[in-house]
């Protein structure tokens, strides 16, 4: 039976066919459907297996719990005690998903209208309120916090088309090492670069005007007189059109930082800026400084490393001397190297790299620009992976508080050889430096971070999408995009009472806040994955066994739709009869006979039982 018949059963039917299987009857139908599809999934697999004997290798699962047996790729040092792992062995052709009731325009605009009691669900797998959109909230619930957002972003897979496997990502050329421009690697991938890399600017400067994106270059100095020059290329938004956003509808910060550095120029220990605003900022303190710069002007950052190990950091502006911004020692730089950044908000940039060309304005004495340093006085830095198979991708799964960031976190400084960049609302809420988190600021993260796992699908790298991925049409549709890499799923679910204390102590902070009523609805619509899936290649549940929290959740469930508020019933709107009709009933066929040359026109008389006629010409009248 295919998935499309099995979703035109009634709920009735479906329960009698799960109760001819020995299976739990319990549920609203979205689950029904997910648990004979499995089934009925599972028992094909076992005839197709006594069938063809070989084949049943490929289709094998092994379960094992670290870290009593290692991966190749996973070290047992790095996973909590009693984590569940639980491995599949890739297959050679990838199950398609193919339920056209299920697809729309991938695209589909904006989230979609609650559903009405009754209606199905549109994918497999969600275990949604019978009612209302389980993301939908009433206006008194006040500030819903960044949960909220992502979930309703995610129920917008749920009749979301599935996308197409991208095509074969071929081998990328080797990069020119002694090339000197913008590292692709070594950058928010919300910021666009030019083919040359001399240019760049920030991918949602129009949809989320407060965003701050930057980027390294992908050569340093370690010693010697070196400089660089950044022009502000233009504005991308006019003072007016940023006014109602913020009071500084664009800004720039140039300068230095360390590759092992935030990429938020300034905000970090060990990266030191050149303000727009006229000021310098390092380790998020600002002092005044030179002068404010606008749209055309040329910055010039130099650097001069002293036989110490320390370093003076000076900035020019238009060729006039700006004077020394800071003074580093020795044992704050450790040897390391300093690499050229920019860190921009709704303007572009351009560098000048290209050592056959002159300066915009002549240097200090004694400095040489970077593009004209020869290989052996430049420290290149480390890339990522060139092409999608050598990348990875791990999907987190948890419901809020449950600490998925936390545990995606420690996860990164246990293998930083991986670079992950971890995409999430709460990481480019940070780069909105004085934003805050206003509900519109998180609704706006949420809409770009849908946008930046597609950007990222496209991009080799390793990837943490920190995110509650609770609906299984999410997952499927974020594990098709980044078909191609290694996928991990990992599962963060907690017992019942340190969920409870996470969760209390996530919510007394300043990030966010969900109200009862929305985290009901978010434990109503969760769903766990299994290992029945051939869009992972590894599932770990790093707290609870899946069992267990299967288990859990289920009770979560129940305690939930317990709670919630019935949901209020609408009215039928009474069917309108005769609408728009021409003419009165019975005369609309005399009135178009052919033999009829004079216009008329047809009054009706409301008490009386006959209808006046007249010709227009004539004055001719009679009545029947």
């Amino acid at each position: 039976m295919k998935l499309t018949d099995i979703k035109k059963l009634k709920v009735v039917e479906l329960r009698s066919k799960l109760k001819e299987l020995n299976l739990d009857t319990r549920g609203l139908k979205a689950e029904l459907v997910e648990r004979l599809w499995s089934a009925l999934d599972e028992d094909q697999r076992k005839r197709d297996g006594e069938e063809e004997e070989p084949k049943q290798d490929e289709d094998s699962v092994l379960a094992f719990t670290a870290p009593e047996t290692v991966c190749a790729h996973i070290s047992s040092a790095s996973l909590p005690t009693g984590t569940e792992v639980i491995l599949r062995r890739r297959p050679e052709c990838v199950r398609k998903y193919t339920d056209s009731a299920t697809q729309t325009e991938s695209n589909p605009g904006p989230p979609a209208e609650p559903l009405q009691r009754g209606s199905e669900r549109g994918s497999e797998g969600e275990a949604g309120d019978p009612g209302e959109d389980p993301g939908v909230q009433s206006p008194e619930e006040g500030v819903r916090g960044r949960a909220f957002y992502e979930f309703k972003e995610e129920i917008r897979y749920k009749r979301a088309r599935s996308p197409q496997p991208p095509m074969e990502r071929e081998q990328a050329a080797e990069e020119n090492e002694d090339r000197v421009g913008l590292n692709l690697y070594d950058r928010h991938l919300h910021f666009e670069v030019s083919h040359d890399g001399t240019c760049g600017q920030p991918h949602f400067w129009e949809r989320f005007p407060l965003l701050w994106s930057g980027c390294r270059l992908t050569h340093g100095v370690l010693k010697g007189k070196v400089g660089f020059e950044v022009r502000l290329e233009r504005k991308l938004l006019t003072t007016q059109e940023g006014k109602d956003a913020d009071m500084d509808p664009y800004g720039l910060r140039v300068g230095w930082s360390m590759a092992n550095s935030s990429l938020l120029l300034g905000e970090d220990e060990l990266s030191f800026a050149y303000d727009r605003r006229g000021k310098k900022v390092s380790g998020g303190k600002e002092e005044d400084f030179g002068e404010c710069f606008s749209e055309g002007d040329i910055l010039g950052c130099y650097a001069t490393f002293l036989t110490d190990g320390a370093a003076e950091l000076s900035f020019h502006k238009n060729g006039c001397f700006m004077g020394v911004a800071f003074k580093l020692s020795s044992s704050m730089l450790k040897g390391g190297a300093l690499f050229p950044h920019v860190f921009c908000k709704s303007c572009s940039v351009r560098l000048h790299l290209d050592s056959t060309v002159p300066p915009w304005y002549p240097g200090p004495l004694g400095f040489t620009p970077l593009a004209a340093l020869s290989s052996e006085q430049r420290v290149h830095t480390t890339t990522g992976p060139a092409v999608g198979v050598q990348s990875e991708v791990l999907l987190m799964v948890g419901l809020p508080g449950s600490g998925k960031t936390q545990w995606a976190r420690s996860h990164m400084k246990q293998h930083p050889e991986k670079q992950y960049k971890l995409l999430g609302t709460e990481e480019l809420l940070a780069c909105a430096i004085h934003g805050g988190q206003s509900d519109a600021r998180l609704q706006q993260a949420s809409q770009c971070l849908t946008e930046l796992i597609k950007i990222a699908a496209q991009t080799p790298g390793n990837y943490i999408l920190d995110q509650c991925n609770i609906l299984f049409s999410a997952r499927r549709h974020k594990l098709q995009l980044f078909s191609g890499f290694k996928r991990q799923v990992v599962v963060v679910f907690p017992s019942a009472e340190e969920w409870r204390r996470r969760l209390s102590q996530h919510q007394t902070g300043d990030r966010e806040k969900i109200p009862e009523t929305a985290l009901l609805k978010l434990q109503v619509s969760c769903s766990l994955p299994d290992q029945h899936s051939e869009l992972q290649e590894e599932l770990l549940y790093v707290e609870l066994p899946q069992e267990q929290a299967q288990g859990l959740l289920q009770g979560y469930k129940d305690e939930a739709r317990r709670l919630l508020p019935p949901i209020p019933k609408q009215e039928k709107k009474k069917p309108r009869l005769n609408k728009k009709r021409p003419y009165p009933s019975g005369w609309h066929s005399m009135s178009m006979q052919p033999w009829r040359q004079q216009p008329t026109y047809w009054t009706v008389y409301q008490d009386q039982n006959f209808y006046h006629r007249g010709f227009c010409d004539s004055g001719y009248k009679s009545y029947w």
